[in-house]
Formats: structure tokens, C-alpha cells, sequence
């Protein structure tokens, strides 16, 4: 534990760390692999290598295939170092992962109980509830080394403020969380943290050095990781493509401008349009319970849509073309590796897609687009959680993440 706290407060060395994060981002190395990656000498790497594995962070994990002499030793991160525990929090409830030092999956919560609200008392709940989870699950708490909170809305990672759930002028709410939870917290943005996992541990990877993350929920974000970096803006603030002002339709958004780009391509636009249609007398499956006066929520579109409920259909794929429309537009500007679709509306990739890659291939110019890949998201409802226990062991080894 003592060594994990010299990570956290910077006193390790910086060539231990440079190390560690060498193995964070990579697969196994062997030492003179390590010494080429550092340009360093060999007996350097050696002894720092034999440091690190006194002090629990690495083990040997085998051997490297050699077509002559001794077969080299390969090293990796020990999975025993510890645990590190990413919460995503949504409207309804938490989700919550948690990693091993290697990032290997140990457990996943999707929906635990709690509503998050705007004051210091909740926030020190939830960190209660958190522990408690924990606790039942078998983990030990002693084990834990960090912990990462994702936050919808605009989250500066740096200084440790949310500005959606804004508890204090004077004190963060990281500073609450790390106080609630007695370790190092990470805050980051919701479609930040998703980005980050899809990175690491998803679809994407270190090849490809310009992502975009689309996070089609209930809002619309974009997560970024340029050249390699999680993109963050001067302020921590970049991403907000739901706010762009693209759209002529005259709808409000809850940012209070009209025709913001999440007014026509999410999933508060897709709940907006089925209840136009529902309202117009439309044949739908959920005819019965809006005329009864039920509520409809997301989850009832989106089990319409598992059913097959061609009016619902019809308006994700009006939902598709206008999303598809505004990616093109990034796809121009920016060029990049791969764009992934994450976020709750992505479980439709069945009709989803289709429209939106028709948009794409409309709006955008062939030469840009050729060479960028659109893929669904691999990690779906797990990427937040786990995208935010990633980072937070991350940014103990690389402060500029």
C-alpha cells in the first residue's frame, strides 16, 4: 500500500513509472524490449525492473520464443497489486467495475440503487453504498488503490469539479469522493470515461492514434483521444457535439438554445418523435399504454424496438440520418483512425446504422471518409464503469492523462 501511495502523491521514480506505464499501455515486454522503448542501457532497465517486481507492481510471465540460446523472461503487471473500482453515474442508478492492476475485469454492477443529487450529503452516500457494494461482493476494501467517478455534463478532471452536480464553490467534488471513499479519486466527463475504455479495452487500440466516441443516450457527448491523448480541451470541456447548433427545427434543447444537434439525434429526440407519432394515432405496440396514460420511457422504446415495432423503427431511422449527417461533418474536420457509437441508442445497431452510415457516405468527402472505420461499441453499458477504473490507475502513472 505504501508504494501505491508514493504512485499516487509523486514520489516514485520517474523511471518506475515510465516502466509501469509502458505495461499499462502495452502488452508483455522483455528487458531488452524495455531498454529500446526507454533508450536506456540494459543493466539500468534490469535493476529497476528487479525494484518493481520487489515491490509487487510486476511479475514474470513467461518466456519469449527465441530460435536460439536462452529464451529471454517476459514481464507483465501483477494482477495481486491491487484493485481499482470505475463508477459511472447515471439517472437511475450506478454502475460499477472494478479492475485488477493488469485492467482484467474482476466485477461488474449494472444498475446499483442510488440517485445522485446536489449536495455533499448524497455524494458521501454514495460512497457508502459504493463500500457497502464492495463489501458484500467480496472485495477487500484495503486492496482498492483508487477510484473513478464519471459525471455527465461538463467535469474538469483537474481541478475536480462537476458542473452538473456543483456541491460547493470552495470544495470539489472530488474532494468529497476522496474524503467519502479515504483514497485518490479520478472525476472525468461520462462520454470521456467511455472513450477511454473503448481505447484500452474495446473496439479500438494503440493503433489507432484519432478516435471518436459518439455516447448516444438520453443527451448526445463525444469523447476524443487525439494523437494518442485523451482529449480534454483548455478547460476540460470538449465534447459537447450535442450542443452544437445544427439543426433548423425549432426544438429546445435543456441547454435552453434552439436547435441543438441532440434535439434531433438522441434519445430524448427519439422519445420526443414516438410520441409525435403515437400522438398522431400511429399503430405502435405502445399505443395501449400511452392512451392508459403510462408513462413511456426510453426502456419502453427501446423493447419496441427488439419487438419490431416499425413505427418506432421509422423514427430511430430518422434519429440515424440526422446523427449520420452531423458525423459526417466530423469525419471532414477531423479524419480520424475509427469512430465508435456508443451509448444506449447503439443496442439498435440493427436499424440504427443503416441510416446513418447512408448520411455518412452522402455528406461526407470519399477521400476523408475511406480511411475511417465505424464500428458499435464492444464494451455497451460496461464502457463508462470500466473506462473510469482504467483511467484513474493511468493518471497515477501519466499525470498529463
Amino acid at each position: 500500500m505504501e508504494r501505491f501511495l508514493d504512485l499516487i502523491h509523486g514520489r516514485y521514480a520517474a523511471e518506475k513509472k515510465a516502466i509501469l506505464n509502458l505495461f499499462n499501455l502495452g502488452s508483455g515486454y522483455c528487458v531488452s524490449d524495455l531498454a529500446r522503448e526507454l533508450d536506456t542501457s540494459i543493466p539500468k532497465v534490469t535493476r529497476v525492473l528487479n525494484e518493481l517486481i520487489q515491490d509487487g507492481f510486476l511479475i514474470e510471465t513467461g518466456k519469449q520464443e527465441s530460435a536460439t540460446g536462452r529464451r529471454p523472461s517476459i514481464y507483465g503487471l501483477n494482477p495481486e497489486a491491487g484493485y481499482f473500482v470505475g463508477i459511472d453515474v447515471g439517472e437511475k442508478g450506478l454502475a460499477v467495475a472494478v479492475t485488477d492492476f493488469p485492467g482484467h475485469l474482476v466485477l461488474f454492477q449494472e444498475q446499483l440503487p442510488y440517485h445522485l443529487t446536489n449536495s455533499e450529503e448524497s455524494v458521501l452516500g454514495l460512497c457508502a453504498a459504493v463500500r457497502a457494494y464492495l463489501a458484500d461482493s467480496g472485495i477487500d476494501e484495503q486492496r482498492v488503490r483508487a477510484y473513478g467517478v464519471t459525471l455527465t455534463g461538463r467535469v474538469n478532471h483537474r481541478t475536480g469539479y462537476s458542473y452538473s452536480y456543483f456541491v460547493s464553490e470552495e470544495k470539489p467534488i472530488r474532494d468529497i469522493l476522496e474524503s467519502g471513499f479515504g483514497k485518490s479519486v479520478s472525476v472525468e466527463n461520462d462520454s470521456r470515461a467511455m472513450t477511454y475504455g473503448e481505447y484500452v479495452k474495446g473496439v479500438a487500440g494503440p493503433d489507432e492514434g484519432t478516435i471518436l466516441f459518439l455516447n448516444v443516450g438520453w443527451g448526445l457527448g463525444m469523447g476524443m483521444v487525439l494523437n494518442g491523448k485523451l482529449f480534454h480541451g483548455k478547460s476540460g470541456f470538449s465534447g459537447e457535439i450535442g450542443h452544437f447548433p445544427l439543426l433548423d427545427n425549432n426544438q429546445y434543447c435543456r441547454c435552453g438554445k434552439i436547435g441543438c444537434l441532440e434535439t434531433g439525434a438522441s434519445g430524448s429526440a427519439l422519445h420526443r418523435l414516438v410520441l409525435e407519432r403515437l400522438q398522431e394515432g400511429r399503430p405502435s405496440l405502445l399505443t395501449e399504454p400511452f392512451k392508459a396514460g403510462r408513462g413511456i420511457g426510453l426502456d419502453d422504446i427501446l423493447e419496441a424496438i427488439r419487438k419490431e415495432d416499425m413505427t418506432v423503427i421509422e423514427c430511430l431511422e430518422e434519429v440515424g440520418g440526422t446523427l449520420g449527417r452531423a458525423l459526417a461533418g466530423l469525419i471532414n474536420v477531423f479524419n480520424p483512425d475509427m469512430v465508435i457509437i456508443g451509448g444506449r441508442l447503439s443496442e439498435t445497431e440493427r436499424y440504427l446504422m443503416p441510416p446513418l452510415l447512408s448520411a455518412v457516405n452522402k455528406y461526407s468527402l470519399n477521400l476523408v471518409n475511406n480511411d475511417t472505420q465505424i464500428k458499435v461499441s464492444r464494451l455497451g453499458r460496461q464502457a463508462g464503469a470500466i473506462g473510469a477504473s482504467l483511467l484513474c490507475k493511468s493518471r497515477m502513472l501519466d499525470e498529463a492523462l
